[in-house]
């Protein structure tokens, strides 16, 4: 007998989760959507410039990895058959 309480005890919790997330899971989804498109649209105001505007990012120069004096000479070879 305890058994079979249980199942339908358990069986009804399972079906009001069900009625609730299809209650409450699309208000959940609009919201988030809404604040992703609004996130994306002041993230494109942000990135708009003006026509004609020119942008330039300066790149420092990077100092080389290794000096070429120390690294050894190159030989050129040739296969002899």
């Amino acid at each position: 007998m305890g058994v079979i309480k249980f199942i339908l005890v358990t069986l009804l919790i399972l079906y009001i989760i069900r009625i609730i997330l299809r209650l409450v899971f699309p208000y959940v989804l609009k919201s988030m959507f809404s604040k992703v498109q609004q996130q994306a649209e002041n993230q494109q105001r942000q990135q708009k410039k003006p026509e004609g505007s020119i942008s330039i990012d300066y790149m420092p120069p990077q100092p080389k990895a290794g000096n070429a004096d120390k690294l050894g000479d190159f030989v050129d070879y040739e296969d002899v058959k």
